[in-house]
């Protein structure tokens, strides 16, 4: 790969990613959505979460569990998560999404789906794309875990 062509994926990788962060929370706004894309994101991990764990969700967002704490108290407040304890392990506390956070998510969905979407309509075969994208996340995640 010649330099120019590294110097042009490395400032398209970094516009790409800068442009997904403002245009969702742009999205987000217009859509009616208060929440930062901290919120947003933590809403998301406990939507995806099986174990609906603070474990398991802090991990997934890569972040302490005292860090999780203080936006689960905020999202608490607003009303978008409820806490419920386990019925077996009363120690342990269960994350949960109201119909006020399950519809955030509604709308944060519908702008993955369109994004991917606009994505794939210029696309013949995404065949080609995917094994790449699939390459740069593996990157990432390798790197991450250093």
């Amino acid at each position: 790969m010649t330099v120019d062509a590294r110097q042009v994926l490395n400032e398209l990788l970094v516009d790409i990613f800068n442009r997904i962060l403002i245009i969702e929370e742009r999205y987000h706004r217009v859509h009616g959505i208060k929440l930062s894309m901290t919120e947003v994101h933590t809403l998301e991990a406990i939507q995806k979460s099986e174990s609906k764990m603070m474990s398991d969700v802090a991990a997934r967002l890569s972040i302490t569990q005292g860090t999780l704490t203080t936006t689960i108290n905020r999202l608490t407040h607003k009303g978008y998560v409820f806490r419920e304890k386990d019925l077996i392990d009363r120690r342990i506390f269960r994350l949960g999404l109201t119909e006020k956070g399950e519809a955030v998510m509604t709308i944060h969905n519908q702008f993955h789906e369109e994004m991917v979407d606009r994505l794939l309509l210029h696309i013949d075969d995404s065949s080609d794309l995917l094994q790449a994208v699939s390459q740069i996340n593996t990157f990432f995640k390798d790197l991450y875990d250093i």
